[in-house]
């Protein structure tokens, strides 16, 4: 049962919905009109672009044996897919959200982009950072900073988000998918990129 609720923390929390849930939560929170249209074509593309493309890929990969499991457990089997992913990221920053039209949505996907970079750098050196601690840590940032630039109180957000990252990092530990070190690690490289970008847009 206690490896039951820990797997299921693992796949509920997966880093392909982090960048969407950024999306949502910058849309619901923003104090700048953007017409629905706009907002719903942003959601469509990022949604299609970072959730389903990737899981289509993945399949594709597995096919031909580049990879094991969604969950990327060896280096070996990360540095395609982390490369692919740069690739999808880049795509966004040139199409979906360019720096003129949506600014901190821009600043956020290009911190997802660096923290991917050199996520993927990692792999090549045989170091395994936590995937799950890049992607959560990052939104965590991102919400910080929305919440300063909008002078928004966001305390229940963040308390949310702190209980989950202390919820993925026992899950990846118990399950033996990662060391203290490469959660550490995992959070530095998502944390970082977004906290030095903030000072792009705030």
């Amino acid at each position: 049962m206690k490896n039951f609720i820990l797997k299921s923390i693992s796949f509920v929390f997966h880093p392909l919905i982090m960048p969407i849930l950024g999306v949502l939560f910058y849309f619901s929170k923003t104090a700048r009109f953007i017409p629905e249209p706009i907002v719903k074509a942003k959601i469509f593309s990022i949604t299609i672009l970072t959730i389903v493309l990737p899981i289509l890929l993945f399949f594709l990969l597995r096919t031909i044996r580049k990879v094991d499991t969604i969950y990327l457990k060896s280096t070996k089997e990360r540095v395609i897919p982390l490369f692919i992913n740069c690739i999808i990221t880049a795509l966004i920053l040139l199409r979906v959200l360019t720096i003129n039209e949506i600014v901190e949505l821009y600043y956020f996907f290009l911190g997802i982009l660096i923290s991917t970079i050199i996520c993927l750098i990692f792999a090549m050196l045989k170091v395994k950072a936590s995937i799950h601690m890049i992607a959560v840590s990052g939104f965590f940032m991102f919400a910080v900073a929305l919440g300063i630039h909008y002078q928004i109180n966001i305390n229940g957000t963040i308390a949310l988000l702190v209980i989950i990252m202390g919820a993925i990092a026992t899950s990846r530990l118990h399950l033996n998918a990662h060391t203290s070190f490469e959660l550490i690690i995992g959070s530095l490289t998502g944390l970082v990129p977004q906290l030095i970008l903030m000072a792009f847009w705030l």
